[in-house]
């Protein structure tokens, strides 16, 4: 049975954000409000919680997992970022954009993508997520809140609450969040490639 917390979207309570790390160190797998909807999330090195995840989406083991960071500098540690991407994430963090960049050595290798060795990173433009991330002080690795066959994502939190309290060990309501997902941007080669087009604006690509 899943633990339910209200918290503020704008004055989130901190001794409840501390019970939800706490919940994160001990395996937990939680939804959590983002910018761009809601998020299925858990620790980045642990392996028994993202195949929960896996189950809950039903997904194979080729799903691409985001790590979601509390800022620019902690996504340079997990990316390898040159300088023109860097201005260029600089410009749009945080906010509704998932990057794909190189690894680097301190991405668990089961959570790159096997060929390219690539991850997907962002930062959210959301208190609550970014008060999580700054208390647990670590990405989080995450995943779109979207059900087997579902074309949509879960957007209120009881229902998420009652179709899945026996699957997570927290949902946090955070307030509607909206549903639309994270535009995606290929950023390994020489120009921004745009894989996906969702919440972020295409338009700064234009011309680059």
């Amino acid at each position: 049975m899943s633990q339910f917390f209200q918290i503020h979207p704008d004055n989130p309570q901190p001794r409840l954000i501390d019970k939800a790390v706490e919940i994160i160190r001990q395996g937990g797998v939680i939804v959590y409000p983002t910018d761009s909807g809601y998020a299925l999330g858990c620790l980045m090195g642990d392996k028994a919680a993202q195949e929960r995840i896996r189950c809950i989406r039903q997904v194979d083991d080729k799903h691409n997992f985001t790590l979601v960071c509390r800022d620019l500098s902690e996504l340079a540690t997990y990316a390898k970022v040159g300088n023109s991407a860097y201005r260029l994430i600089k410009s749009l963090t945080p906010g509704a954009y998932t990057f794909v960049l190189v690894a680097t050595r301190e991405v668990p290798r089961r959570l790159q993508n096997p060929k390219r060795k690539t991850i997907g990173l962002r930062v959210p433009d959301n208190r609550i997520a970014q008060m999580l991330l700054e208390t647990l002080g670590e990405p989080l690795m995450s995943s779109t809140l979207i059900l087997p066959g579902d074309d949509m994502p879960l957007t209120d939190p009881y229902d998420i609450r009652d179709t899945l309290e026996h699957s997570l060990d927290l949902v946090i309501d955070g307030g509607y969040c909206g549903f639309e997902p994270t535009t995606v941007v290929d950023l390994t080669g020489d120009a921004p490639v745009v894989l996906r087009e969702g919440l972020g604006d295409i338009g700064v690509f234009a011309g680059l």
